[in-house]
């Protein structure tokens, strides 16, 4: 059914969730899986100015995504690690455009009903809206 499966995870224990249920996903339907870190850049910050600290977050995002890999690798599932810099969000999107992935999926967090629409700035929820293929989100 689904042949690339995209997992954006942000590297807290809230990712593994989703990571957990993506390589059951990927064993059911023989994908192959991709683990994509976004590191946010600082707006009107030249790269170079935050470099140093850019490089520190991501070898720390490397060292991460190698030990959630290792799920999928133990259970021969083709698996691809990736960090990219810029907005969250839109990295997440223009991944998932530029290498076809055909189901993302990520980390949620409920939804308070007490508070309509105060959740709707979230990256899950602008996934959600803009990604082309589908989207499971992971609570």
């Amino acid at each position: 059914m689904f042949q690339q499966i995209l997992v954006p995870v942000d590297l807290t224990e809230k990712s593994r969730t989703a990571v957990e249920l993506a390589c059951e996903f990927a064993t059911g339907s023989k994908a192959s899986v991709t683990l994509l870190h976004v590191i946010e850049t600082i707006e009107h910050v030249t790269f170079d100015e935050m470099k140093g600290l850019y490089m520190r977050l991501e070898t720390s995002a490397k060292n991460g995504l190698k030990e959630l890999s290792e799920r999928f690798e133990d259970q021969g599932i083709p698996v691809n690690s990736v960090v990219t810099y810029g907005h969250r969000t839109q990295g997440v999107v223009e991944y998932a455009i530029t290498n076809r992935a055909d189901l993302i999926i990520m980390a949620s967090h409920r939804v308070d009903p007490d508070r309509p629409g105060h959740d709707w700035s979230t990256i899950s929820y602008g996934v959600a809206i803009l990604a082309p293929c589908a989207v499971l989100l992971v609570k």
